[in-house]
């Protein structure tokens, strides 16, 4: 059993560290973290958006999105949105979320 919701809430405070570490070529701007697509050949930064605050996030070039920290690292690093949460719980020490 996975507490998504529990992950995915913990994942938010760590937003901004997290993906300046998933990617690194972004930046910060106002709430949002700006970065290429690393899943397509995307040369400029813009279109893909990650909101620090809620952990929203979309692609607008290409219509990909999710609503959490968790969907966007199943994205990002093509996984399974089980094994993205055990990885985030992993990362920030979560004990109890995951069995």
């Amino acid at each position: 059993m996975i507490d998504f919701d529990g992950i995915n809430d913990a994942a938010r405070p760590a937003l901004p560290a997290l993906v300046a570490r998933w990617l690194p070529a972004g930046h910060r701007e106002g709430r949002e973290w700006v970065a290429r697509n690393p899943r397509r050949a995307d040369r400029h930064p813009g279109s893909f958006r990650v909101n620090l605050t809620t952990g929203r996030w979309a692609d607008f070039a290409t219509g990909d999105k999710g609503g959490d920290p968790v969907s966007l690292a199943a994205f990002l690093f093509d996984l399974s949105q089980a094994d993205a949460a055990r990885r985030i719980a992993d990362m920030l020490a979560l004990s109890g979320t995951v069995r």
